[in-house]
Protein backbone atom coordinates (compact mmCIF):
# COMPACT_ATOMS: atom_id res chain seq x y z
CA UNK A 1 0.00 0.00 0.00
CA UNK A 2 1.36 3.37 -1.09
CA UNK A 3 2.69 6.03 1.35
CA UNK A 4 -0.20 8.16 0.64
CA UNK A 5 -3.05 5.83 0.84
CA UNK A 6 -1.47 4.92 4.34
CA UNK A 7 -1.49 8.66 5.43
CA UNK A 8 -4.62 9.49 3.94
CA UNK A 9 -5.92 6.44 6.28
CA UNK A 10 -4.30 7.63 9.41
CA UNK A 11 -5.91 11.23 8.73
CA UNK A 12 -9.26 9.93 8.46
CA UNK A 13 -9.06 7.55 11.04
CA UNK A 14 -7.75 10.35 13.74
CA UNK A 15 -10.94 12.91 12.33
CA UNK A 16 -13.34 10.06 13.12
CA UNK A 17 -12.07 9.10 16.21
CA UNK A 18 -12.14 13.10 16.62
CA UNK A 19 -15.30 13.67 15.76
CA UNK A 20 -16.14 10.61 17.61
CA UNK A 21 -14.81 12.66 20.86
CA UNK A 22 -16.58 15.14 20.16
CA UNK A 23 -19.76 13.81 20.15
CA UNK A 24 -19.16 11.93 23.70
CA UNK A 25 -17.97 15.01 24.79
CA UNK A 26 -20.97 16.88 23.68
CA UNK A 27 -22.98 14.25 24.79
CA UNK A 28 -21.38 14.08 28.64
CA UNK A 29 -22.35 18.32 28.59
CA UNK A 30 -25.85 17.67 27.62
CA UNK A 31 -26.07 14.88 29.73
CA UNK A 32 -24.70 17.39 32.81
CA UNK A 33 -26.74 19.79 32.13
CA UNK A 34 -29.75 17.96 31.90
CA UNK A 35 -28.82 16.87 35.68
CA UNK A 36 -28.29 20.10 36.61
CA UNK A 37 -31.65 20.78 35.92
CA UNK A 38 -34.01 18.17 37.61
CA UNK A 39 -35.74 19.70 40.88
CA UNK A 40 -34.88 18.73 44.08
CA UNK A 41 -38.09 18.84 46.18
CA UNK A 42 -38.35 18.15 49.50
CA UNK A 43 -40.82 15.72 51.36
CA UNK A 44 -42.83 15.60 54.29
CA UNK A 45 -41.43 12.64 56.35
CA UNK A 46 -44.68 10.64 57.85
CA UNK A 47 -42.89 11.07 61.62
CA UNK A 48 -43.39 14.57 61.07
CA UNK A 49 -46.95 13.97 59.07
CA UNK A 50 -48.35 11.70 62.37
CA UNK A 51 -47.13 14.58 65.21
CA UNK A 52 -48.89 17.22 63.43
CA UNK A 53 -51.78 15.57 63.26
CA UNK A 54 -51.72 14.47 66.96
CA UNK A 55 -51.18 18.00 67.90
CA UNK A 56 -53.63 19.64 65.63
CA UNK A 57 -56.06 17.10 67.04
CA UNK A 58 -54.96 17.52 70.93
CA UNK A 59 -55.15 21.43 70.51
CA UNK A 60 -59.12 20.52 69.68
CA UNK A 61 -59.54 18.34 71.59
CA UNK A 62 -58.59 20.94 74.42
CA UNK A 63 -61.63 23.25 73.61
CA UNK A 64 -63.58 20.42 73.29
CA UNK A 65 -64.29 20.06 69.64
CA UNK A 66 -64.24 16.49 68.37
CA UNK A 67 -62.88 16.46 64.92
CA UNK A 68 -60.20 14.81 62.28
CA UNK A 69 -57.41 15.96 61.04
CA UNK A 70 -55.69 14.96 58.12
CA UNK A 71 -51.81 15.52 56.37
CA UNK A 72 -51.11 15.30 53.02
CA UNK A 73 -47.87 15.50 51.05
CA UNK A 74 -47.36 17.91 48.06
CA UNK A 75 -49.19 15.35 45.70
CA UNK A 76 -52.21 15.24 48.08
CA UNK A 77 -51.88 11.80 48.84
CA UNK A 78 -52.67 10.98 52.88
CA UNK A 79 -49.71 10.68 55.20
CA UNK A 80 -51.45 10.73 58.50
CA UNK A 81 -55.67 10.69 59.18
CA UNK A 82 -56.83 10.74 62.46
CA UNK A 83 -60.53 10.61 63.82
CA UNK A 84 -60.74 11.99 67.24
CA UNK A 85 -63.41 10.40 69.89
CA UNK A 86 -66.75 11.42 69.24
CA UNK A 87 -65.53 12.91 65.69
CA UNK A 88 -68.62 12.41 63.02
CA UNK A 89 -67.28 10.16 60.21
CA UNK A 90 -68.11 13.15 57.27
CA UNK A 91 -64.55 14.69 59.27
CA UNK A 92 -62.36 12.48 58.08
CA UNK A 93 -63.55 13.35 54.33
CA UNK A 94 -63.40 17.11 54.85
CA UNK A 95 -60.72 17.07 56.85
CA UNK A 96 -58.28 15.04 53.86
CA UNK A 97 -60.12 17.20 51.11
CA UNK A 98 -59.32 20.52 52.91
CA UNK A 99 -55.34 19.32 53.78
CA UNK A 100 -55.63 18.31 49.89
CA UNK A 101 -57.03 22.14 49.11
CA UNK A 102 -54.30 23.81 51.01
CA UNK A 103 -51.46 21.74 49.38
CA UNK A 104 -52.10 21.81 45.77
CA UNK A 105 -53.50 25.48 45.86
CA UNK A 106 -50.95 26.32 48.22
CA UNK A 107 -52.97 28.47 50.76
CA UNK A 108 -54.97 28.60 53.60
CA UNK A 109 -58.39 27.77 52.97
CA UNK A 110 -60.15 30.10 55.00
CA UNK A 111 -58.11 32.74 52.80
CA UNK A 112 -59.24 30.74 49.58
CA UNK A 113 -62.79 30.97 50.86
CA UNK A 114 -62.66 34.75 51.28
CA UNK A 115 -61.31 35.04 47.76
CA UNK A 116 -63.81 32.99 46.62
CA UNK A 117 -66.83 35.16 48.08
CA UNK A 118 -65.23 38.56 46.98
CA UNK A 119 -64.32 37.54 43.69
CA UNK A 120 -67.32 35.20 42.16
CA UNK A 121 -64.54 35.14 38.87
CA UNK A 122 -62.52 32.44 40.58
CA UNK A 123 -65.80 30.37 42.13
CA UNK A 124 -64.71 27.91 39.90
CA UNK A 125 -61.36 27.01 41.89
CA UNK A 126 -64.57 24.90 43.72
CA UNK A 127 -64.72 22.83 40.79
CA UNK A 128 -61.69 22.29 39.73
CA UNK A 129 -61.96 17.97 41.25
CA UNK A 130 -64.00 16.45 43.32
CA UNK A 131 -61.01 16.18 46.28
CA UNK A 132 -61.25 20.49 46.54
CA UNK A 133 -62.84 21.94 49.67
CA UNK A 134 -62.65 25.32 50.26
CA UNK A 135 -63.86 25.50 53.71
CA UNK A 136 -61.64 27.37 56.72
CA UNK A 137 -59.50 24.70 58.41
CA UNK A 138 -56.87 24.13 56.24
CA UNK A 139 -53.47 25.47 55.77
CA UNK A 140 -50.40 24.35 53.17
CA UNK A 141 -47.12 23.12 55.22
CA UNK A 142 -44.35 24.84 53.88
CA UNK A 143 -40.59 24.47 53.90
CA UNK A 144 -39.03 27.83 53.04
CA UNK A 145 -41.31 29.09 50.88
CA UNK A 146 -42.04 25.45 49.47
CA UNK A 147 -45.07 23.81 50.04
CA UNK A 148 -44.39 20.14 51.17
CA UNK A 149 -47.95 19.47 52.09
CA UNK A 150 -50.76 20.53 53.70
CA UNK A 151 -52.97 20.05 56.98
CA UNK A 152 -56.73 20.03 57.28
CA UNK A 153 -59.10 20.18 60.31
CA UNK A 154 -62.72 18.97 60.11
CA UNK A 155 -65.61 19.01 62.57
CA UNK A 156 -65.12 22.26 64.83
CA UNK A 157 -67.73 24.84 65.13
CA UNK A 158 -66.06 27.03 63.09
CA UNK A 159 -63.57 27.45 60.01
CA UNK A 160 -61.56 29.62 62.58
CA UNK A 161 -61.41 27.01 65.42
CA UNK A 162 -60.88 24.02 62.47
CA UNK A 163 -58.03 26.52 61.19
CA UNK A 164 -56.20 27.66 64.91
CA UNK A 165 -56.16 23.82 65.44
CA UNK A 166 -54.16 23.02 62.03
CA UNK A 167 -52.02 25.92 62.72
CA UNK A 168 -51.08 24.45 66.10
CA UNK A 169 -50.26 21.20 64.32
CA UNK A 170 -47.75 23.32 62.36
CA UNK A 171 -46.26 24.98 64.96
CA UNK A 172 -44.97 21.87 66.74
CA UNK A 173 -43.55 20.80 63.59
CA UNK A 174 -41.92 23.55 62.14
CA UNK A 175 -38.75 23.99 63.55
CA UNK A 176 -37.69 20.92 61.75
CA UNK A 177 -39.20 22.25 57.98
CA UNK A 178 -35.70 23.65 57.02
Amino acid sequence: MPASIRASRLALGKRAQLVIATFVSLGLMCGAAMAQDLPLEKTLPLGLAVEAAQAALAACVQQGDRVSVAVVDRAGSVRALMRGDGASPHTLDSSRRKAYTAANLRLSTMELAHMVGQSPAIAGLRDMNEHILILGGGLPVKAGDEAIGGIGVGGGPSGQRDEACAQAGIDKIKARLK
